[in-house]
C-alpha cells in the first residue's frame, strides 16, 4: 500500500525570505501541494512578481524584515486575516557573510547574527499563539545548514549562527512536542542559489554543478509537512552527492 502522506489542502505555511532561492521554491512547491502561501520578504517587486505567478487566491507576499519582532508579527496577523489560520511557519531568511573571525565589519557581523538567529525567533515567536489558537497545532521548520553541525573554516560566525538554530529546533521540539506543535531544521550543504553572492560566492560558480538546488531543499520542506501527524522529523541534513561531506 501506499504511504498515506498528509494532505496539505487548505494548510496555511508562512515562509521568511521567500522572494528567492530556497523561498521561492519551497513556495511554489506548497501551492503545487494544496497549501496557501504567505510570503515575507524586504523586496516588495519580487513579492509582487511571485505572488502572479503563483496566484493571488493561493498566495500572499508582505514585505518585511525579520529583525523586527513587530515584522514578523504583521506577518502572521496578515496570514491569519486572509486565510483564517496558520498551520506552518519557515523561517529560512539568512544571510552568509565568508571570512575569518576579523575579516567583516562590525556592521556586518551584527546584521548577520540578526538575520539568522533573532529573524529566526521573532518569526517562531509571532507564529506559535496563532498556529495553537487557528490550527490546535503545527510546523515550525528552521532552514539552517550543515555549518550548524560541524563548521568551517573562514564562515566561523556564519557557523555560529547556525549552531544557534539547530540547538534553537531541539530545545523547541521538547517544548513544544506535547501541544501538537512539529519542530524540524532542515540543514542543507551549499545551494545553488543567489546565497552570499558577492559576500564569498560568485555567480555560475563551477561548484554549482555538483550543489544542492533550491528546488531539493524545498522537496524535504514539504515531505516533512506532507509527513503523518503521528511522525516528526527533527533534523534532515542534505548534501549533493559531488558535495564533500
Amino acid at each position: 500500500m501506499p504511504y498515506p502522506t498528509r494532505d496539505l489542502s487548505g494548510t496555511v505555511v508562512a515562509i521568511t525570505g521567500a522572494t528567492a532561492g530556497i523561498g521561492a521554491a519551497a513556495a511554489g512547491q506548497l501551492v503545487e501541494a494544496g497549501a496557501k502561501v504567505v510570503l515575507g520578504g524586504r523586496r516588495q517587486e519580487r513579492l509582487t512578481e511571485l505572488v502572479e505567478r503563483l496566484g493571488p487566491d493561493n498566495a500572499l507576499g508582505v514585505q518585511m524584515d525579520v529583525r523586527s519582532a513587530d515584522d514578523c508579527r504583521r506577518l502572521v496577523a496578515e496570514a491569519v486575516a486572509a486565510f483564517g489560520r496558520l498551520d506552518t511557519i519557515v523561517p529560512n531568511a539568512g544571510i552568509g557573510l565568508y571570512g575569518d573571525i576579523l575579516d567583516n565589519s562590525d556592521a556586518e557581523v551584527e546584521r548577520m547574527m540578526h538575520t539568522n538567529y533573532d529573524g529566526t525567533v521573532w518569526a517562531i515567536r509571532a507564529a506559535v499563539p496563532a498556529m495553537l489558537e487557528t490550527a490546535g497545532g503545527g510546523d515550525i521548520v528552521i532552514v539552517s545548514s550543515v555549518a550548524g553541525l560541524r563548521g568551517g573554516g573562514d564562515e566561523a560566525v556564519y557557523a555560529g549562527t547556525k549552531f544557534a538554530q539547530v540547538g534553537l529546533a531541539g530545545a523547541l521540539d521538547r517544548e513544544l512536542r506535547e501541544k501538537g506543535i512539529r519542530v524540524t531544521a532542515i540543514c542543507p550543504a551549499g545551494t545553488a542559489t543567489e546565497f552570499a553572492i558577492g559576500t564569498g560566492r560568485v555567480e555560475n560558480d563551477p561548484r554549482f554543478a555538483d550543489w544542492l538546488t533550491a528546488d531539493d531543499v524545498a522537496h524535504a520542506i514539504t515531505t516533512v509537512l506532507q509527513q503523518p501527524r503521528s511522525v516528526r522529523t527533527t533534523l534532515w541534513a542534505m548534501w549533493g552527492m559531488g558535495q564533500q561531506a
